[in-house]
This record gives structure tokens, C-alpha cells and sequence, in this order.
């Protein structure tokens, strides 16, 4: 087992983009697709800072599109893996778009991916703990277990019973019953 601890704040990857009329739907703003292969590339940056291995895309698990992207934007990612397990990893994602004029910077949109870090053959291989030292990224180390779980038991991989961080959100403490 690998005991090797790296701290989230070493996995961060940032990546800015201007938003040119190649990227742009038919409205002038950033076509969906285009913003999930940027988030990819630079999740995958982060989760192989964290293993500093090769690392394949499992799952792009929840994607919120707030705000619309339009063409002359400058858009920046920042990813942050959230917690590993055995071989994979959760990666955070805020997306920000900054108006070119007037510089104006917001968050547009935000994402959470999965890769498995994987050898030279595609066989998944542990990776090193996640260390989160702030109170967001703490916040977010629990979040990443509970999500698990529930995909786990949506894939059929995982009886609900056994979703012990899942069952503690319904399940009433005891000094209130």
C-alpha cells in the first residue's frame, strides 16, 4: 500500500483560455464541449500532480454551467484534486470568465471529474493520500467520499446499507431523538 501523502494545494493546475470565434456556437458564446475538453485537460493536470502518473478519465460527475461564455472572453480553470482512494482520484473545478474590456472576473461554472491513475499496460495502481489543510478543502474531502458512494451504489457496485457516510446525512443524530 502506498504510503505516500501529498497536500491538495500540490495539485493545482490553472489554465486560461481566450475565447476565439473557432470555439463559439452560432449565439457567439463557448460551446459546451469545447469547455469540457479544457476542464479535462487540466483536471488531468492536477490528478497526475497528485500521482505523477499516467491518469485516465473515469467519470465527469457533476458539471454546472451558470453563466454563459462569450466569444472575447478570457475564461481560467483551477483544479484542485478533492480526495483519492485506492487508484483514483476527485478532481474540483471552478471555472472563471473574465470580460476582456472591463475586466470583470466571475465564477461561470464548476465541475467535479474522476480519473484513475493507471501503469504503462491501463491496470489501475494506488496512489498517495490526499492531505486537505483549509477548511474548503476539508469540506470538499468529505463531499468526495459521500458522491462516491453514491455512485457506487447508482452503478451497482455498492449496496445502500453499506453507504455509511450517505446513511449519516438521513439518520438523525442521537441527542435530537
Amino acid at each position: 500500500m502506498n504510503k505516500q501523502r501529498i497536500f491538495a494545494r500540490e495539485t493545482l493546475a490553472t489554465a486560461t483560455h481566450l475565447v476565439l470565434p473557432e470555439n463559439t456556437n452560432t449565439l457567439g458564446n463557448l460551446m459546451g464541449g469545447q469547455l469540457l475538453n479544457w476542464m479535462d485537460v487540466i483536471s488531468a493536470i492536477s490528478a497526475h500532480r497528485h500521482c505523477r502518473r499516467i491518469v485516465v478519465t473515469a467519470a465527469v460527475n457533476n458539471v454546472s454551467f451558470q453563466h454563459p461564455i462569450k466569444l472575447g472572453d478570457i475564461v481560467t480553470i483551477e483544479a484542485k484534486v478533492s480526495r483519492s482512494f485506492n487508484s483514483s482520484m476527485e478532481v474540483y473545478m471552478e471555472v472563471f470568465v473574465e470580460h476582456a474590456q472591463t475586466g470583470e472576473r466571475k465564477k461561470c461554472n464548476e465541475a467535479n471529474y474522476t480519473f484513475v491513475a493507471v501503469d504503462q499496460i491501463g491496470s489501475a495502481i494506488p496512489v498517495p493520500e490526499l492531505v486537505p489543510e483549509t477548511e474548503e478543502e476539508k469540506r470538499r474531502f468529505d463531499g468526495a467520499l459521500r458522491r462516491r458512494q453514491l455512485k457506487l451504489i447508482l452503478a451497482g457496485k455498492m449496496k445502500p446499507d453499506e453507504a455509511t457516510e450517505l446513511k449519516a446525512l438521513f439518520v438523525e443524530p442521537k441527542a435530537f431523538q
